[in-house]
């Protein structure tokens, strides 16, 4: 009786066996019917919008004296850029950071005897922010000129975005979607099939770059904020299966 169990139990392992075998066979046949195509949109285009930042600073040992100093340097800044046609509402400062500053001191056989304070130093960022482009970027060339003035004014390259860029987008993956389309129906031609349904669709990483430029794509995505003129890109993986 044990014998004829045994030979039971080894004859339905088979079959099971059978089965997932079977299944897997024609999984594997099933997936290999299909075909997976990459298609690109990209498009050039130029910034609308321009940020530009300044930082003017000095330096005095009394703190009150550097405060008063600082203050009368903002308002030199803000008549400069409103000369320039800038809007006030445009122009942004932001709060003032105070530094005490020191140097180490040392005596004449170089043994360390402490810090010496030598004055604090007040600094304030201003901001430009605009959709006229042409202007700012003119202003933040001329901006040394407030040296003559007795600012010490650090201008900063200015930075470059596109207030379109959803739109642009949506644009960009319909176009990637359709060239991979294309590019499957082109394949399935040459290979004697034809498209089935659509199993699949992953949209790559939106990469803007400089127009012209050598900048590498990241796997994050690369934005440029320092080129006016760009290029976007973006990516569309399709597949299909194939009759």
């Amino acid at each position: 009786m044990k014998s004829y169990i045994n030979a039971a139990l080894f004859a339905v392992a088979i079959v099971i066996s059978s089965i997932i075998l079977g299944k897997a066979f024609i999984d594997r046949n099933k997936a290999e019917n299909v075909i997976s195509v990459t298609g690109l949109g990209k498009s050039d285009f130029t910034s609308d919008l321009i940020v530009w930042e300044g930082l003017f600073s000095n330096n005095n040992y009394d703190l009150k004296s550097a405060y008063a100093q600082l203050e009368s340097d903002k308002q030199i800044v803000s008549s400069y850029l409103k000369s320039k046609g800038v809007a006030e509402k445009t122009i942004v400062f932001t709060a003032v950071t105070t530094t005490r500053n020191t140097k180490p001191n040392y005596s004449p056989d170089g043994k360390y005897l402490g810090e010496v304070f030598t004055g604090f130093n007040m600094s304030q960022r201003v901001e430009l922010k605009s959709t006229e482009v042409e202007k700012v970027e003119q202003i933040s060339r001329e901006i040394t000129e407030l040296l003559n003035k007795g600012i010490s004014l650090y201008s900063e390259p200015p930075r470059y975005y596109y207030t379109k860029l959803a739109d642009l987008k949506i644009k960009m993956i319909s176009e990637a979607t359709e060239d991979s389309r294309i590019r499957a129906e082109q394949i399935s031609e040459k290979s004697g099939s034809s498209l089935g349904d659509l199993q699949s669709a992953t949209m790559g990483v939106f990469q803007i770059t400089g127009q012209n430029s050598d900048e590498e794509y990241s796997w994050g995505g690369t934005f440029n904020t320092s080129a006016k003129e760009k290029t976007a890109s973006i990516t569309m993986k399709l597949t299909y299966e194939v009759n």
